[in-house]
């Protein structure tokens, strides 16, 4: 996941090969509280991990639920049962809808005293139609903060009070399908000895969740009656939770939706083939699989099996569509983007559910789609989006996200506009919500345009401080971090394993080697096969021996494909000797980092002695001397600042302070 402040996505240009998509969160934090409230133990397989089934396991720990997390995307949950939950508990349920509002009412009846409460933005989403609900049982809750949100206090402290059953409970439907789905949810608890019906007041905005929420009711043991008009359920009398004992979660068709509009924006580069998404199919339970029609509506060809679709781009551009959204409120946020590909304006109707989500995602995508130079009007439940036909009526643009995971996720197509623009995704982290590796994921299937894949070199001499520097801008980024170092210094360390002297005369041995190395960079360790060598590759000796080897032309040429095999999204921050002037002679951003030879040999000396490694400062200004007057006089790649290098000299700087002035520079030749 980046943790970054800001990730810049470059111009892409294509996509194809597979993706496999997590669990969908609408149904884990559903069969999480299902299992919670059920005798026995269920293995729930596929859980989505995001934050909000991690504040959803946490709350089920709090009121006394066996919770052990197993490897793999496992779960074992063992439920309360006929037993009470513990209580008092005070439970933080960050933003997540899907976790404050099924609790809220499982809670409400289930007797004890809890506190409910979130992040700033979840007290500002309603929650007062379902604790009106509630109350016309006789549950008695209060507001801690404003009427009609939370934060929440349950307070039945001497047990559960008597509840009034005789006749329907109402609910609003018409503001969020979530009080339905809790109150669904929670009424089996109290429905032993007498059916409970709930009738929905107005009209049931975003059925096919309630669709989710039955079919999963059914694998827990309970059969609600549905009336044809989805007006009117009813819970059997003689209802009891039973665990299924295991339970697939499968994939988030909502987040499905990403990698459809991509099919249908793009068309494979050449070897990857059609993209296939994989863990959801045509026969899912969600509704957002209905996306598809919509993406089909535009131009989409699609086609799968029960658990994979595959997509292709048909019509281009896109088709104009006008639809009521009510059966695809969360998907229907990807449509907004892909309507700037579309061939005459776009209406998506019957969304006023946005208004209180995550954000008022209206309001939010009426004006993110503006900075991208569209036009775009809204109204209290519709959003009409102009295209962009041509080039020059693109803008590059920086995406406030509103701590919105789909915000995030939908701009991000933005980057596949034929201006050949980069997009700024602001707080990619949000993501987090439902798809921690959203941009992992993206960037495992696109392709950037040739030549467009943003490289920064950072040269300079031993000791100068490029390493430190260049990974700490590689993690400001959220870039791809390339020690070239590492390099040469993992090829003298397997020469010294397998034999081979370190000579010119034996050069293509060397050489044969380097183009046989298994590396990898992962977590901050560095493996050279099966063997991790991060602090082998670091000491005196092999430190020596990889400069005699940086020096001879074969080895250098072998090494040379493994460093562009670097170069990936969403960037690259690379430092060595020759990384701007030889390797990515085209970066766009070249730095010559250097250091008086005084300063880096303190600098060196420090280093040494923190591993216990006795020298002297006049000792290590010699070998540095010597050093840079080898690498500066060598007849390959020769130790010298590219023409359009930018030189830092960074005697004087802290490294936060060398940091900042490089991804200065960096920013300045940005568009945003």
């Amino acid at each position: 996941m980046f943790a970054t402040a800001f990730l810049d996505l470059p111009p892409l240009a294509s996509a194809g090969g597979s993706v496999a998509l997590p669990g969908s969160k609408s149904i884990s934090n559903r069969v999480l509280l299902l299992a919670a409230l059920s005798e026995g133990t269920t293995e729930v397989h596929e859980l989505l991990a995001s934050d909000d089934t991690r504040v959803m396991l946490d709350a089920l720990r709090a009121i006394g639920c066996g919770v052990e997390e197993l490897p793999g995307d496992q779960v074992r949950i063992t439920g309360l049962g006929a037993k009470a939950p513990r209580s008092p508990a005070r439970l933080f349920l960050g933003n997540a809808g899907t976790a404050m509002r099924p609790l809220a009412a499982a809670l409400a009846l289930l007797g004890g005293e809890f506190e409910l409460s979130g992040i700033p933005r979840m007290h500002e989403r309603p929650i007062g139609d379902l604790v009106d609900a509630l109350r016309q049982l006789g549950c008695r809750i209060d507001y801690l903060g404003n009427e009609g949100f939370p934060p929440l206090r349950i307070a039945h402290a001497n047990g559960l009070p008597p509840l009034q059953l005789d006749g329907p409970i109402r609910v609003r439907g018409d503001v969020s399908s979530q009080f339905l789905t809790a109150l669904l949810m929670a009424l089996p608890l109290v429905a032993r000895e007498r059916a409970v019906t709930v009738e929905v007041v107005g009209e049931l905005i975003s059925r096919p969740y309630i669709h989710i929420t039955l079919e999963l009711l059914a694998r827990f043991g309970i059969g609600v009656e549905r009336g044809e008009d989805w007006q009117r359920f009813t819970i059997p009398a003689g209802s009891r939770y039973r665990s299924p004992g295991s339970i697939h979660v499968e994939a988030d068709a909502s987040s499905a939706s990403y990698f459809i509009a991509l099919g249908a924006l793009t068309t494979p580069a050449e070897g990857q083939g059609p993209l296939r998404i994989l863990g959801v199919g045509l026969d899912s339970i969600q509704g957002d699989i209905r996306f598809i029609e919509a993406a089909q509506a535009m131009g989409a060809r699609v086609q799968g099996g029960p658990h994979w679709l595959q997509v292709e781009r048909g019509r281009w551009p896109l088709q104009a569509i006008d639809l009521d959204c009510n059966h695809i409120p969360d998907a229907a946020m990807t449509l907004a983007v892909m309507a700037l590909y579309a061939d005459g304006p776009t209406t998506l109707r019957n969304i006023a559910s946005w208004r209180v989500k995550e954000t008022d995602r209206i309001a939010a995508m009426a004006c993110e789609l503006r900075k991208l130079g569209a036009r775009v009007e809204e109204g209290p439940d519709w959003l009409r989006v102009w295209p962009l036909p041509a080039a020059a009526d693109w803008r590059a643009a920086r995406i406030h996200t509103y701590d919105d995971h789909r915000v995030a996720m939908c701009f991000s197509l933005a980057a596949f506009n034929p201006a050949a623009l980069p997009v700024r995704i602001e707080d990619p982290r949000c993501v987090a919500k439902t798809f921690p590796d959203y941009f992992e994921a993206l960037f495992s299937v696109a392709r950037a345009r040739p030549g467009r894949l943003p490289v920064i070199c950072i040269d300079g001499p031993t000791a100068s401080g490029k390493g430190t520097v260049a990974a700490a801008v590689a993690q400001r980024l959220g870039y791809h971090y390339l020690d070239s170092g590492a390099l040469y210094r993992a090829t003298a360390l397997a020469a010294v394993h397998a034999g081979i002297a370190i000579d010119p005369r034996e050069e293509e041995r060397l050489a044969a080697l380097a183009r046989s190395l298994l590396l990898r960079f992962e977590d901050g360790r560095i493996w050279l096969g099966a063997q991790d060598v991060s602090d082998a590759i670091r000491t005196e000796e092999v430190g020596m021996a990889a400069s005699r080897v940086s020096a001879l032309p074969a080895v250098r040429a072998a090494l040379l494909a493994l460093q562009h095999g670097f170069r990936r999204l969403p960037g690259l921050v690379t430092d060595g000797r020759d990384m701007g002037t030889v390797v990515f002679p085209d970066a766009q951003l070249k730095v010559f980092l250097t250091a008086s030879a005084a300063v880096r040999a303190e600098r060196r000396h420090k280093q040494l002695m923190a591993k216990g490694i006795s020298t002297t400062i006049a000792d290590l200004r010699a070998e540095l001397d010597a050093r840079d007057a080898r690498d500066a006089s060598r007849s390959v790649a020769p130790l010298a600042p590219a023409e359009d290098a930018l030189v830092l000299d960074n005697s004087s700087y802290t490294i936060d302070e060398a940091v900042d002035q490089v991804v200065a520079w960096w920013q300045a030749r940005q568009p945003f």
